[in-house]
């Protein structure tokens, strides 16, 4: 009985307190975390938009440009993905793409086919290296930017010399097309070209800056003039906007999780990776034989066993725990039923001189002393009860 108070105290289960305690960091941290996330869900859809967006009156957004060309009867219509912009495209369209440099190359080959006949106009906003020359064929964007962002026309093309300065300072173009209008030129480069299509009578716009698009700079020089003449020859207008997540194309051919991860990303879990296994052999270098210390406190015998218990437990080790109790009990009982240590653990020597001693028929003992682990906790305890009546009945004189 005693030994069943001792375990049942030693090894009792947490409370909910001490469960509370545990755990109320990591409970703090999840709702932290699920708060930030309702925050950022809520902000995110609310009426505001990002730049370039006809639907956003942000300062860098474009709603005054759309509400301008709303009066003047032209219709404006936002998409989002390839499929919708490559079929939008006809004679009676301005097809308008803000960020061209998004599109992969196989995505930027579908779409300059499904715009390069069909007879309208298509407006590019700062394409750089990696779009131009696919979307708009015989252009080339200049390495060096310009630094004049309020430039004149000087060309003879009839919306600029109309709309007269504006901040179309940005990218610079170079071409090899004779027919081209090459206007608001920065260092004698043009920032905006007019490349007329080869059938029909679709053109082609490359813009070199998106400031005359922008809320913020609509009113200024003559860009709101020199937006409208762009974007207003048509009578329907197709806002695209791409994004990232756009998966209407995706490029061809499976491809493995490392083919998404840059290289550089490659070589960086490489290095760390070394430099991981450089510490890891530093650390663990042994700079000499192991030499024993002393405690610098003593430590009580309950405390070692109340901790070894509670590690028994936590890991469910009912079979070790109990092999522990029946070697402590062998080691005792040796000595008293006139064995030495060394035979303390034989089952042939110790079971018949306990028998003899006892007067017992030596199966019990031998299930008591090397029989299997218990069950469960209940018989764990029944053993710890079995084991030390045995050592008291083998002590009575």
């Amino acid at each position: 009985m005693t030994t069943e108070a001792t375990l049942l105290s030693t090894s009792a289960s947490p409370t909910a307190r001490q469960v509370w305690t545990r755990t109320r960091g990591v409970v703090l941290a999840l709702v932290i975390l699920l708060a930030a996330a309702v925050a950022i869900a809520a902000v995110r859809s609310s009426a505001q938009h990002g730049s370039l967006d006809p639907r956003s009156a942000d300062p860098s957004g474009s709603r005054a440009v759309a509400e301008l060309l709303a009066d003047q009867g032209v219709s404006t219509r936002v998409v989002t993905t390839l499929d919708e912009a490559s079929t939008a495209a006809g004679p009676d369209t301005t097809l308008l793409i803000t960020d061209p440099d998004l599109l992969t190359d196989r995505q930027q080959t579908r779409l300059h086919s499904g715009f390069a006949d069909s007879g309208g106009r298509t407006v590019l906003v700062a394409p750089g290296t990696p779009s131009v020359g696919t979307l708009a064929p015989g252009i080339d964007a200049d390495s060096t930017p310009s630094f004049d962002s309020t430039l004149p026309p000087d060309c003879s093309l009839p919306a600029a010399q109309r709309a007269g300065t504006a901040d179309t300072g940005g990218i610079r173009y170079t071409t090899d097309t004779p027919d081209a209008d090459a206007c608001y030129l920065s260092d004698g480069l043009p920032t905006l070209l007019r490349i007329p299509a080869a059938e029909g009578d679709g053109d082609t716009v490359v813009l070199g800056a998106p400031d005359i698009l922008h809320n913020e700079r609509l009113d200024e020089q003559g860009n709101a003039s020199l937006a409208l003449q762009l974007l207003g020859s048509r009578p329907h207008l197709v806002w695209y906007l791409p994004s990232l997540s756009d998966d209407s194309a995706p490029d061809s051919g499976d491809r493995s999780f490392f083919d998404l991860i840059p290289s550089g990303w490659l070589w960086g879990t490489l290095q760390l990776f070394i430099a991981a296994a450089l510490a890891a052999l530093w650390r663990a270098r042994r700079l000499g034989p192991l030499v024993p210390e002393r405690l610098p406190v003593a430590i009580r015998a309950s405390e070692t066993v109340e901790g070894r218990a509670r590690l028994y437990r936590k890991s469910n080790a009912r079979d070790r725990a109990a092999a522990a109790l029946r070697s402590t009990t062998r080691t005792r009982l040796a000595p008293l039923a006139g064995l030495s240590p060394a035979q303390a653990h034989a089952p042939e020597a110790l079971l018949p001189a306990l028998s003899a001693q006892l007067h017992r028929d030596g199966q019990p003992l031998q299930s008591l002393l090397f029989g299997p682990p218990p069950r469960d906790d209940a018989a764990l305890i029944a053993l710890a009860d079995q084991l030390d009546a045995l050592e008291r009945e083998v002590r009575r004189p």
